[in-house]
């Protein structure tokens, strides 16, 4: 028989949101609110079951699904990274004047010559004032929220035992404490250490010291070489690490977000499994890591893509980790959503879509392995004559109707970006043949881009509009095509491209923020802002030389993050409040990207 978790004793349910921190090591990634409880882990790697899923537990999830520690009579919490890591330290505050340091991280760093990244989380736990009183609490839950684990103990450790897999929980604590949840006085550091069911041989207070030193050095190690503005360096500095914690090391794969289903918007229904890996993301994740000089990431990344386009010229939109595409989209019904605004969704329906960018963004972001002088292995002629099976994918998809880059699900068009994204692989093939000095080839690319280039001016523009529109004799619009002068298909001062910007302004900006489209879906019209957009809107205004405007835009989008630094996927343009799933990795590059573009360069600084 399975125990029930014991009676709570705790300091009051509150309302989930996503003042969230993240820890992790490139094998796993944790969420932690502010009063140091873990709300959302998965395990045993980024797309695993989430074995602490407090956050999609409801209105007021209580501590089922979590890892807290509560430090009674609890008067203010404060929160914030250790600099230049992925070290969170949590500090509590009680009325007596108790103070409890709470420090959390993924374990990272370079053992026996490889990196070291086990899926473990640990929390070491210090009393710095006073007589603090504390409960710990570690309530994991399987198979998607609907099983309790069966709990055994040990001389030194708990273990939680679900049908797929066992956590142990190793600690110089009380394990009656823990187990239990009964309150006691702090007065010496306490470790925990939780993952997978293997033996501690070590002293643990002393393990977890040198693992947070370790790891701590790994990370401001990492950050030295990486290629920074003089502006906003704290800002890009922790959108790159947490662009860097959304990567799953083992396969080079970089997934959207860490969760599932936190909705776009209030009880919008929008809510999706993001714990994947878009190849439409590729293209703008690898231009973010080469201008940070984060090569072996981008070199990894590199080859989970090549991999994929390798493995057939028929692409889908999205993948998991280990580069498959079986991701049946389900309903959990154990999990009532974020806020008890489900549903909560298991796999995404989206691998199943024509979405016919994905073979210029897998071209694209190719192209750096045949220009990029840093790449140990550059690309040679036989991985170019693999990338054109994709190319004449394009070429051949490049004006059949899709579901489009923001997936819709009841209607298939002629979109516009797709058509660019096309054009732009074809051109970008025209561009390595030449490298490769194979003339014919350089030639036959380079009139397939003029042609679709041809058909997209003819098809996309709108006279009346006088802007470029969302599809092929249409009359929406779409933020996606700000991204026109990026890709070289358009100048930024060509009156077309002015001319689409004040359309864009005019229909998709709410206050400082763009929406990506505001046309009815199939779910309705879309209520908040998506984040990137404003990102690229950003950029478009640089590139028009409107670069105050472009500057005040950027602050006013920093100043929208969370307590901690992190974006997700939506915001309300009125409140700010953030929604969608986080944090999401195209928001993170978004804001990587603008800051390189708009920053004073380093010799004019001072």
């Amino acid at each position: 028989m399975v125990p029930d978790y014991p009676a709570p004793w705790r300091r009051g349910d509150s309302m989930p949101d996503l003042n969230l921190g993240l820890i992790g090591n490139c094998s796993f990634a944790a969420l932690i609110d502010r009063h140091a409880v873990v709300t959302w882990c998965c395990l045993p790697r980024l797309d695993g079951d989430p074995v602490f899923c407090s956050l999609l537990k409801g209105l007021r999830p209580g501590r089922d699904g979590s890892l807290g520690v509560e430090l009674l009579d609890l008067a203010r919490t404060e929160q914030h990274y250790l600099e230049n890591t992925a070290i969170l330290i949590t500090t509590l505050y009680d009325r007596h004047g108790g103070v409890v340091e709470i420090t959390d991280f993924a374990p990272r760093f370079k053992h026996y010559g490889r990196n070291f990244r086990p899926a473990t989380l640990i929390r070491r736990i210090r009393p710095l004032a006073g007589s603090p009183r504390i409960l710990i609490w570690v309530r994991p839950l399987f198979d998607y929220g609907s099983a309790r684990p069966v709990i055994t103990f040990g001389s030194n450790h708990l273990r939680y035992v679900g049908s797929s897999q066992v956590l142990r929980l190793t600690t110089n604590a009380s394990l009656t404490a823990i187990h239990d949840e009964i309150p006691f006085l702090l007065e010496s550091d306490l470790t925990l250490l939780l993952g997978a069911d293997e033996t501690i041989e070590h002293e643990l207070d002393d393990m977890g010291r040198r693992y947070l030193n370790r790891t701590r050095d790994y990370w401001e190690e990492w950050v030295r070489y990486l290629a920074i503005p003089f502006e906003w360096q704290e800002a890009v500095i922790r959108a790159a690490i947490t662009l860097k914690l959304n990567a799953y090391e083992d396969s080079g794969a970089i997934i959207a977000a860490v969760t599932t289903s936190i909705p776009e918007a209030p009880n919008s229904g929008r809510n999706w499994d993001y714990r994947y890996c878009w190849f439409r993301d590729a293209y703008f994740v690898i231009n973010a890591l080469n201008r940070l000089g984060a090569t072996k990431t981008m070199e990894d990344y590199l080859r989970y893509i090549i991999n994929l386009a390798a493995g057939s010229p028929e692409l889908r939109p999205v993948y998991r980790i280990n580069g498959r595409a079986d991701l049946h989209e389900s309903i959990v019904q154990a999990l009532p959503g974020y806020r008890s605004m489900g549903p909560v969704r298991r796999g995404n329906q989206a691998y199943e879509q024509v979405q016919n960018d994905v073979y210029g963004s897998c071209i694209l972001a190719a192209a750096h392995i045949f220009f990029d002088k840093r790449i140990l292995r550059p690309g040679d002629e036989a991985l170019f004559r693999r990338l054109e099976s994709i190319g004449e994918q394009a070429v051949r998809k490049a004006t059949e109707p899709d579901a489009g880059l923001w997936e819709f699900r009841g209607s298939l068009r002629v979109h516009s970006f797709s058509t660019l994204m096309c054009w732009a692989g074809a051109k970008t093939l025209a561009k390595i043949a030449h490298r490769l000095g194979l003339e014919e080839s350089t030639t036959y690319w380079a009139r397939h881009a003029v042609e679709i280039s041809r058909i997209l001016q003819e098809k996309a523009w709108s006279d009346e509009h006088q802007a470029f529109m969302a599809n092929f004799g249409g009359t929406d619009l779409d933020a996606s095509l700000l991204l026109m002068p990026e890709l070289g298909f358009i100048r930024a001062d060509d009156s077309r491209f002015i001319g689409t910007v004040k359309a864009i302004e005019n229909q998709l900006r709410k206050g400082d923020f763009l929406f990506r489209y505001v046309q009815e879906d199939d779910f309705g019209y879309p209520e908040n802002a998506f984040t990137t957009c404003t990102f690229w809107y950003i950029d478009a205004l640089c590139a028009m030389g409107r670069r105050d405007e472009a500057r005040a835009l950027f602050e006013n989008l920093l100043a929208s993050r969370n307590p901690l630094g992190l974006l997700s996927e939506d915001l309300d343009p009125k409140t700010g409040e953030l929604w969608g799933n986080f944090p999401q990795t195209y928001c993170m590059v978004g804001l990587i990207n603008s800051a390189m573009r708009l920053s004073r360069p380093w010799e004019e600084a001072y």
